[in-house]
């Protein structure tokens, strides 16, 4: 084979492998659970705002639906925005409870500076341990985020409560930006969540 043929045959083989990884994306960002409309916390009935699916590499981890008293198309929108809000969660493949923990915080780290990280440890720390306590999560399990004004961020594993609320409003916003943040754990995650998630 000449040298020419050769590179003929790995650009072909390179054009292949991307249409592939493309179709796989595609395929993976696809949501394939259905949110309810609405959702009732602590006595406040709020609106599904938007939805998604987490894509790692090309593999589907969760769906996530984003639950707020009223419509908002920003980041900063939803920051701003008071009263009780809802994360929605519903996993796609075997998740381990503690990995998952862990790329929560990894996530929250990356978009919050260090020392207002500092106070909110004990926080964090519970966030770590409710999902540690679940050693895996099995595709169709679901869990859940409830900020609760008033009382806290409330944890749920397959609808039910992981102990007390935890934290004040600041903390959840420091689990707001893991999604919503400059450097987000998924941009088109992100983007689904805020417009709606239209299919």
């Amino acid at each position: 084979m000449t040298q020419l043929q050769t590179l003929a045959a790995r650009a072909r083989t390179a054009a292949v492998t991307t249409g592939v990884l493309l179709c796989l994306q595609a395929m993976a960002a696809t949501t394939v659970n259905k949110f309810e409309p609405s959702a009732q916390v602590a006595g406040n009935t709020l609106q599904l705002n938007g939805k998604g699916t987490r894509v790692r590499l090309v593999f589907k981890a969760y769906d996530m639906g984003l639950y707020t008293s009223k419509r908002v198309g920003t980041a900063a929108e939803l920051f701003a925005l008071p009263g009780a809000k809802r994360l929605q969660f519903t996993a796609l493949r075997e998740l381990q409870g503690t990995e998952l923990g862990r790329l929560f915080l990894r996530g929250m780290s990356d978009n919050t500076p260090s020392q207002q990280m500092t106070r909110h440890t004990l926080a964090t720390t519970r966030l770590i341990e409710v999902f540690s306590g679940k050693p895996k999560l099995m595709p169709g399990d679901t869990f859940a985020m409830d900020f609760v004004p008033g009382k806290g961020t409330q944890f749920y594993i397959q609808g039910q409560p992981q102990g007390d609320p935890v934290g004040d409003d600041e903390f959840f916003t420091l689990v707001l930006r893991i999604w919503f943040g400059d450097s987000p754990a998924d941009s088109h995650l992100r983007e689904a969540l805020l417009d709606g998630g239209k299919d």
